[in-house]
């Protein structure tokens, strides 16, 4: 983003994530608690980032090899006559996506835990930020006000 930007920028998809990068804006007097409440969602956004690539890397391979052993069995290939990529309905790929929730339940748990601690802790910091700017605000008013 440019030097004068005042406000967050939103990339586009990562390819591996499926998560929008966002390049975080850097106020020139951004004190303590901004700096926390920045690097905290910095962090929260890193951890979505690498979770969400090695889970839809390792969706993406298992569903290879389940599509490549299903049509083995049935003595396909992987390609049909035409060069297209085969493949198989959606009542044997539902068989794959439940076996594939089933075993990652518990990554997808832990993750869920640890998602809703980030984003409490991101909550509390923005809400600590609005007080503070609140009360500078007020101070501020109450001097230009009074004689």
């Amino acid at each position: 983003p440019p030097a004068h930007s005042r406000s967050d920028w939103i990339g586009p998809p990562d390819r591996h994530s499926n998560l929008r990068p966002i390049i975080f804006h850097v106020p020139a007097e951004e004190s303590a608690l901004e700096r926390r409440l920045r690097e905290a969602r910095q962090e929260a956004q890193a951890s979505n980032q690498r979770f969400w690539a090695r889970h839809n890397r390792a969706f993406r391979q298992e569903k290879e090899e389940f599509i490549y052993s299903r049509l083995k069995a049935k003595g396909l290939e992987m390609r049909d006559e035409s060069g297209r990529k085969a493949t198989l309905n959606a009542e044997e790929m539902a068989d794959f996506y439940k076996d594939f929730l089933s075993k990652n339940f518990k990554k997808h748990l832990q993750y869920n835990r640890d998602w809703y601690k980030r984003n409490f802790r991101i909550t509390f910091l923005m809400g600590q930020v609005a007080l503070v700017r609140a009360l500078r605000w007020l101070r501020w008013r109450k001097k230009n006000v009074e004689p």
